[in-house]
């Protein structure tokens, strides 16, 4: 395994600001230099996100970095996001490293955690960048938080650390995009503005001769040359996002009155892995609609989603603070169903306890109490991939699971899904009595297009085959995306800096 230092070309894209497109900009520049005959890998030091992926080799890592893995055509592994944040508090997160739980902490805690992760961090990146043409690292947040600089693991603290050169993104979709790059150059020390080799402006609409004034501004104040003004990628919207702050987007949406089948889905403040409903999203003719906190869930809808959740209890509380649980009752009175993932699945049941503090204060409630069945959250998290059966449809499933809790009950007699497992099959998840109240464990279900058409097929009533072939779009999205990116972005220069 070389050392941090070998000489693997390497490049890292960090931000002006947080969602200035940096992990889809990774992603589809794998794809473009895999494209080139190259073999890439991704890399990002931190991620904050509760949308995870489970690793084959039994990690998690953040759901961006395995999109990012795909798009380079390898298969995602721990060391590519060495250190994850898990946000279940305004103020701590569950601390995963190389894949594993290490500990929960607070913001100040963790501040003080950060230097002794480095070497773990230093020793992921030279694992990843073994065997490699080229390694495509992604930043986290700013470039210019000077305030957290002492301690910084994420941008330039890791950039100096492993030695490698820095590409600046600024979104001018955000509006004050000079401003952005500028004040990253005069926040940032000396040496680090020469390891800065330039700058891509990103989500850039309309006509591209309006901002070359704007190059010949920033080049006279910073000396940085500009690499690229990539173009609005439209299709973006169809590959998984990094974190929930996509969700805002997704709110805003107008109603479709065309819709076949309605899906409501409440935005728990700690929501988790909601990429579990891409698949259903990306199907024309179904509205999922993510309904935010102060907004009541809407009375016309087929189906309502309980999604995953990074802190239950804590969402539990938050779920019937904004009055979801009496519409949830008045949309089960009108005969609709409903489906609990993961976290979802836990409040479905009769109670809820987390004696140890796992997720927050250590607890217990009442759950929604839709299932009968009860949740105990233990410290040992399962992190496995799975495939299986879905019982009433019969069809194939395939995902993962990521959970802290041991659930059981009566109704686990009537479970939602079987579950491979070495030596023979194992069930997963419990089903009401009427059959229109479900819950289960596995993330990713949706993504299996017979299963998809199958379960549609039973909530509308008619008969229908998958008119999405979920993993086909990804693939030609991502191709899509690199295509996009060999038109605006120079791939010689930033291959050239790569291997300085």
């Amino acid at each position: 395994m070389p050392e941090v230092g070998s000489r693997t070309p390497a490049l890292m894209l960090q931000g002006t600001g947080t969602d200035v497109g940096k992990s889809l900009l990774v992603a589809g520049l794998g794809r473009a230099f895999v494209k080139r005959g190259l073999s890439v890998r991704p890399f990002k030091p931190q991620n904050m996100s509760n949308n995870a992926a489970v690793t084959a080799d039994g990690g998690e890592i953040g759901r961006a970095q395995a999109l990012q893995a795909r798009a380079c055509g390898v298969a995602p592994s721990v060391h590519m996001n060495p250190v994850l944040l898990k946000p279940q508090s305004e103020i701590g997160a569950q601390v995963v490293v190389q894949g594993q739980v290490l500990t929960s902490a607070k913001a100040q805690d963790y501040y003080q955690l950060k230097p002794t992760l480095l070497p773990r961090v230093l020793d992921s990146f030279a694992r990843i960048a073994d065997g490699a043409d080229l390694v495509l690292i992604e930043g986290a947040g700013s470039a210019a938080e000077v305030n957290l600089r002492a301690s910084d693991i994420a941008n330039m603290g890791f950039a100096e650390a492993a030695d490698v050169p820095v590409l600046l993104v600024g979104d001018i979709d955000k509006g004050g995009v000079i401003a952005s790059v500028v004040g990253t150059h005069a926040l940032i020390s000396d040496a680090e503005r020469r390891r800065v080799c330039g700058y891509l402006i990103n989500k850039f609409r309309g006509d591209k001769a309006l901002f070359e004034p704007a190059i010949d501004i920033i080049k006279a104040r910073t000396g940085w040359p500009c690499l690229g003004v990539v173009r609005w990628f439209e299709a973006a919207g169809r590959l998984p996002a990094e974190d929930a702050m996509a969700l805002a987007r997704t709110t805003q949406t107008a109603r479709d009155p065309n819709a076949a089948i309605k899906i409501a889905v409440p935005q728990f403040a700690r929501i988790a892995n909601f990429d579990d409903l891409d698949p259903l999203i990306a199907e024309p003719d179904v509205e999922v609609r993510i309904v935010p906190a102060g907004t009541a869930l809407p009375g016309d809808a087929d189906l309502v989603v309980l999604a995953g959740s990074k802190a239950t209890l804590s969402d539990l509380a938050h779920f019937r603070a904004q009055g979801w649980d009496v519409d949830l009752a008045g949309h089960v009175r009108r005969g609709g169903r409903v489906l609990g993932l993961c976290g979802g699945y836990q409040m479905l049941g009769s109670r809820v306890a987390d004696p140890d503090g796992i997720e927050g204060p250590p607890g217990e409630a009442d759950g929604l109490g839709y299932l009968d069945v009860e949740t105990t959250l233990a410290p040992a998290k399962t992190l496995r991939e799975t495939r299986g059966t879905e019982q009433s449809t019969g069809t194939a499933v395939r995902g993962y699971e990521m959970h802290m809790g041991v659930t059981a009950g009566a109704d686990c007699a009537r479970p939602m899904l079987t579950l491979s497992q070495e030596g023979g099959a194992r069930p997963d998840g419990a089903v009401s009595a009427d059959g229109r109240i479900a819950g289960c464990y596995l993330h990713g279900l949706f993504a299996e297009d017979g299963f998809r058409a199958a379960y549609l097929t039973a909530l509308s009533g008619t008969a229908r085959s998958a008119t999405t072939a979920y993993d086909t779009d990804i693939e030609a999205t991502l191709d899509g995306l690199a295509d996009h990116l060999a038109e605006d972005i120079d791939l010689d220069a930033l291959l050239a800096v790569a291997q300085r």
